[in-house]
């Protein structure tokens, strides 16, 4: 099942972000929820305490573990704001060389600022990225 720290909750996320100390930071998850509700049809939620998520899909793996988690999301960290690509991004080779300065984790694109990327690469990144998971997941 999903991680008890990362559960949804029922936590504003409009106020998380509005909370956020960081003018920047704050600017740009604000464009982020406008963005990512925009592309998955859904409203945004609180999964723990940091992180913002739309929409959710079950998974089940060979080894029998399962839960639910978010189809695309973000969350502010102190050092990075953190835009999670949830299929990984080999699938998404020609967005990435257009999208600017970023570096990678499995399913985590780290950012400074919306402002050091190509904004439209990074929308066309969510909306093949929802899109690929709703192929896989429902």
């Amino acid at each position: 099942m999903t991680d008890v720290k990362a559960a949804p909750n029922d936590a504003s996320p409009a106020a998380f972000v509005a909370g956020l100390e960081n003018e920047v930071r704050r600017r740009d998850c604000k464009a982020l929820l406008t963005l990512m509700k925009r592309i998955t049809g859904e409203a945004a939620r609180m999964w723990g305490n940091s992180i913002v998520g739309f929409g959710s899909y079950h998974y089940r793996y060979d080894s029998g573990r399962e839960g639910d988690w978010f189809l695309t999301g973000f969350s502010p960290r102190k050092r990075y704001l953190t835009i999670y690509i949830m299929p990984g991004f080999s699938r998404f080779e020609s967005i990435m060389r257009r999208l600017g300065r970023y570096k990678l984790g499995k399913s985590c694109l780290y950012i400074k600022s919306l402002d050091d990327i190509d904004q439209g690469a990074l929308r066309e990144l969510i909306e093949r990225s929802v899109r690929r998971m709703h192929q896989k997941y429902t």
